[in-house]
């Protein structure tokens, strides 16, 4: 079986590891694997980067100017047509089209036309929204029926001018519905039914397979790292994860509010990039972005608890990270945070209830990370063990080759 995986990005960050490791256990298996990715450089080579620095700037411009998402970039996407077309694959496996390298239309015409098994992987709700990746926040329901008046036209890659999310929806919808073979996969239960109620409804197969945990990488450390980092060693520790914690945003705000509850004795550390003109709190240290999953792994370790602001999830692979490295985490009842928590592996809190987060982290103080770790573990192997999630995916292939069909 030969495998075709196109995303933004390869072997870095979290859908980047995703690919990455899907094209090792289709090499393993005895299978073909090649990637297709934005921009970068690998020393893959069966990896394949189509576009620029300057290319994906371009497309993104233009997407501020016309309104139209992922509508540009016709070097790239006549790359990937080609690089198609050369490789024959069995199926293609779509996982994030909306980092301006690709021209939506034109590749999902080319695969319906061509009749190429597809799968699409939702890591967000893009493939079935006019141009949101998520909607949660901003209560909006319209991609059920048809986007319109879009309440986030300026969020996500915003428009500066135009509403085209009516025309968007409508043709994603008309080009999913034209690919005779397609699977979607739901990274957990809340996207995989959010996705049932869209058009992907209709697709031949739709199949929630969590995202993986590797064990291997992410178990229980005894190094002392956080010495490192400038980090007092003898404080209780909560740890904090981002891609970015930006002003005016609710997660970023939620930290600061966080940090004023906290008794003397705890501190925050933060990892992620920060962009703020106030001066943070003494009790809370940013290191910045940490790009070593080993050193990563040592973080979640030696923290005594994590906790996890975002209010808008598909998945949330640090948490089950951090579980994996045996600390207990704090959640908002939110998207498909909740389902990340097992029995005695931490606690969920309703959104935005900083009283809430503040008592379950008193409370982890108080019973000790001890009590929580051999649950975290075992949820983690349970539930997110990275070889038979990979073999789920595998099997999925197979069966969307051979046109079965299958859903949960």
């Amino acid at each position: 079986m030969k495998v075709l995986q196109i995303n933004a990005v390869y072997g870095s960050g979290s859908t980047g590891r995703i690919c990455m490791e899907l094209n090792n256990a289709l090499v393993k298996n005895g299978d073909e694997g090649n990637v297709i990715f934005a921009r970068g450089k690998t020393l893959d080579t069966n990896a394949l980067a189509v576009s620029s620095a300057l290319g994906v700037k371009v497309g993104g411009l233009m997407a501020r100017l016309t309104g139209y998402n992922a509508g540009f970039s016709p070097v790239a996407t006549s790359r990937i047509i080609r690089k198609i077309k050369q490789y024959k694959p069995d199926l293609v496996h779509l996982h994030n089209l909306h980092g301006n390298y690709v021209h939506v239309k034109k590749l999902l015409r080319f695969l319906g036309k061509e009749d190429i098994a597809t799968v699409i992987t939702l890591h967000d709700c893009w493939f079935f929204t006019g141009k949101c990746t998520h909607y949660t926040s901003a209560k909006c329901d319209k991609w059920q029926t048809g986007c319109r008046h879009c309440p986030q036209l300026k969020k996500d890659i915003p428009s500066w001018f135009f509403d085209r999310t009516a025309k968007m929806w409508k043709d994603k919808k008309e080009l999913f519905s034209a690919i005779p073979r397609l699977a979607v996969v739901g990274v957990s239960n809340w996207i995989t039914n959010e996705g049932k109620k869209s058009f992907l409804g209709n697709a031949k197969i739709i199949k929630r397979i969590y995202n993986w945990i590797d064990l291997d990488v992410f178990y229980p450390r005894t190094d002392n790292v956080f010495a490192k980092y400038g980090v007092l060693e003898d404080k209780f520790t909560v740890l904090c994860i981002g891609a970015g914690w930006k002003d005016g945003t609710s997660r970023f705000d939620d930290l600061l509010a966080l940090s004023n509850r906290l008794p003397k004795d705890m501190q925050i550390v933060l990892v992620g990039g920060v962009e703020t003109e106030k001066q943070l709190p003494p009790n809370v240290k940013a290191i910045g972005y940490v790009h070593s999953v080993e050193e990563l792994a040592k973080l979640y370790s030696q923290a005594n608890v994590y906790v996890h602001l975002s209010r808008e999830d598909t998945f949330g692979k640090v948490i089950a990270e951090a579980m994996a490295c045996g600390t207990p985490a704090i959640v908002y009842h939110s998207t498909a945070c909740p389902e990340l928590i097992g029995e005695n592996c931490g606690y969920v809190v309703e959104t935005g209830d900083l009283d809430s987060v503040l008592e379950a982290i008193l409370a982890v103080k108080k019973d000790g990370k001890a009590k929580y770790s051999n649950y975290c573990i075992e949820f983690v192997k349970e539930n997110f063990e990275k070889e038979k999630l990979l073999s789920e995916t595998l099997q999925l292939y197979q069966s969307l080759v051979k046109g079965a069909t299958e859903c949960i």
